[in-house]
């Protein structure tokens, strides 16, 4: 390391040999000879290094800073907007297989290729080395981590996103496991925006815990803490026991002052954020949740201290704490969003007028402006993002911190669903749940991923784009551990994307509030349900009563036909849409087909009796049932 001490900024150099795992020092020594930055700043997260990260990401271009105090926007490349799915993969050794759904090389060839492009590629560059943790201090759930970036708005970023953790990695140990990340943006353009997109990569690298993100500067794609650290969680998990999952944890506030704890799993741009933000309800996260086995019940920890959310809609009406967190003095960066001349920012579905010009991520932007195919360009990206701590929040909930977490009551899976699933639905038991709502989750895609298509994408608990093992083992995973669970959460699916043959939307985006309240008291057993060949669906009395008090609305029994009515059809195609894709997965558990084919067989028989679509209300005279005890087979 000596031989590269003249390259170290102000009092960097003292910093890093305080730390005595040879195996931090040897990393960074590692992959600073390789990238050959010009300079080396170790940010140790001093307010003073915290500062000087926010100057450099604006003086450098990354960023640049708007009216409102401490806000900044910052653009990515027209072709950088997403997660790049073609050219993110494991590596693996080699006479082992993920199958079609996940993308992988083999671990030498892809070792060769990533080191070769990061030859020199920091040339002329800083090369920032940060310290952070993943989880809250002093926690069996944390993880210690270190990023490598020449960004400076990738340090920013994570500085808001993440806790910092230098005095972990002062501590002496003798084994002493840490998560890696090394990134660059690559050659910059005029704009400061990644150049060589025809070179972007994201490796993941399981056996050495390490993520390699070149030529790109989408968060997604580049912040190493965030979904990139989620596919190193999971691996971890798989050989420990326990679950990272892309998750939020919310408290829904019940009667007498009673707090109910709920994760859940939502594919992007499906309302995840919107629900972890429902007003008078408790935030603890809204992406990422580490899940844990104590004394028989599921404890959860939000790994992340700040949003980095999709701002696209969101408005005072719909997301009013986002929105004024949005529109306070702070610190805040945007993304792809519309930058008016007078400093101020524009997005798609904000409530406000459109400026007639600005900057955006196409450049200077104007009304009626388009790409090269002839298309609007507007004037914000649908995946538009903003990046906030969450303590600019005023329903961050105090166990936000707490290092033992917080129990989970209620495990929620949600996507993008037209015409199949009701609103809100409880499975039967923990396995009918895994495998009916998370197993076999789908979602209509959104712009969160470059290649989205129009098809309904299969995505199992919301995670297939970061599974670090096969879906088969994933699968597993949540049954073994549900097997250790003396008191198991009920499992839940919502849908608030059900829509008429006229297309519109038979629910209010409001209306969320009131499916969770439901669910909150269906976790404490204090209404009863209707039982349905798919799950347990609420009454119509109960719903009515919820909507007048939650949101002082009428709730009418054609309302309620049109939500919950029972699509047989509908049902039956998913079941065999969800056949023929675990089919050509070896190593599916027997039993997801076992559950598939009885629930097949009873919607059959219901649709013997009552036709394809069955009102809920002629569920009445079938059933209604009050206990969680029985199981329907």
């Amino acid at each position: 390391m000596k031989h590269l001490r003249e390259k170290f900024l102000e009092n960097s150099y003292e910093r890093l040999m305080k730390i005595r795992s040879a195996d931090v020092c040897k990393f960074i020594e590692k992959y600073a000879e390789l990238c050959n930055p010009r300079n080396i700043y170790v940010n140790i997260g001093t307010p003073e290094d915290i500062e000087y990260i926010r100057k450099k990401a604006i003086e450098d271009g990354e960023e640049i800073k708007l009216k409102m105090e401490g806000h900044t926007v910052h653009f990515d490349g027209y072709y950088d907007q997403a997660r790049d799915r073609k050219n993110t993969k494991f590596l693996l050794p080699a006479g082992v297989d993920y199958g079609k759904y996940i993308e992988w090389i083999e671990r030498d060839e892809g070792l060769i290729e990533i080191h070769e492009l990061m030859k020199d590629i920091m040339k002329d560059k800083i090369l920032y080395v940060c310290f952070y943790m993943l989880g809250p201090a002093n926690s069996e759930f944390s993880i210690p981590c270190i990023q490598l970036t020449d960004s400076a708005y990738v340090v920013h970023s994570e500085n808001i996103l993440y806790r910092q953790g230098y005095e972990e990695f002062l501590k002496e140990r003798k084994k002493f496991t840490f998560f890696k990340f090394i990134h660059s943006a690559g050659e910059l353009d005029e704009r400061k925006t990644s150049k060589n997109i025809d070179k972007r990569r994201v490796y993941i690298d399981l056996l050495d815990n390490t993520v390699y993100s070149i030529n790109t500067q989408y968060g997604g794609n580049s912040i190493g803490l965030k979904k990139l650290s989620l596919r190193l969680a999971i691996y971890k998990a798989s050989k420990e026991g326990w679950l990272a999952e892309h998750m939020l944890i919310i408290g829904i506030n019940g009667p007498k002052k009673r707090v109910t704890y709920f994760t859940g799993a939502f594919p992007s741009l499906c309302g995840k954020t919107s629900t972890a933000m429902m007003p008078d309800e408790r935030l603890i996260g809204d992406d990422i949740a580490y899940l844990r086995s104590k004394k028989g019940k599921i404890y959860a920890v939000n790994i992340e201290k700040g949003m980095f959310g999709i701002i696209e809609g969101i408005n005072p009406s719909d997301d009013p704490l986002i929105h004024k967190g949005l529109t306070t003095p702070g610190d805040v960066i945007f993304s792809n969003v519309l930058m008016s001349e007078d400093g101020e920012v524009y997005w798609v579905g904000s409530g406000r007028d459109c400026p007639e010009k600005g900057i955006n991520y196409s450049g200077e932007w104007y009304k009626g402006k388009k790409d090269e195919k002839g298309k609007d360009i507007p004037p914000s990206h649908p995946n538009a993002r903003f990046t906030i701590s969450l303590r600019a929040f005023e329903n961050l909930d105090p166990k936000f911190e707490d290092p033992n977490g917080v129990p989970i009551e209620g495990i929620v899976y949600g996507g993008r669903d037209s015409d199949t699933w009701v609103p809100v639905e409880e499975a039967f038991n923990w396995v009918h749940g895994i495998i009916t709502k998370g197993a076999c989750l789908e979602s209509e895609p959104t712009a969160a991923v470059l290649e989205a298509t129009s098809q309904r994408e299969f995505n199992p608990m919301s995670n297939l784009d970061f599974l670090s093992v096969t879906i088969g083992r994933y699968i597993k995973m949540y049954l073994d551990f549900g097997k250790k669970l003396r008191k198991k959460p009920k499992i839940f699916s919502v849908n608030y994307f059900l829509r008429d043959k006229d297309g519109k939307f038979l629910n209010e985006k409001v209306d969320k509030k009131v499916w969770y309240k439901w669910m909150e008291l269906r976790v404490n057993n204090e209404v009863d349900a209707i039982k349905t060949p798919t799950g347990y669906i609420p009454k119509y009395e109960d719903l009515k009563r919820l909507f007048k008090k939650v949101l002082n609305k009428d709730y009418k029994e054609e309302d309620y036909v049109k939500q919950f009515t029972i699509r047989i059809p509908e049902q039956l195609r998913k079941i065999e849409r969800m056949m023929e894709i675990y089919k050509e997965i070896k190593d599916t558990p027997e039993v997801l087909f076992d559950v598939l084919q009885r629930q097949r067989r009873r919607l059959l028989k219901l649709q013997r009796k009552k036709g394809d679509y069955i009102s809920p209300f002629e569920l009445y005279e079938i059933n209604v049932f009050q206990g969680t005890k029985k199981s329907f087979n």
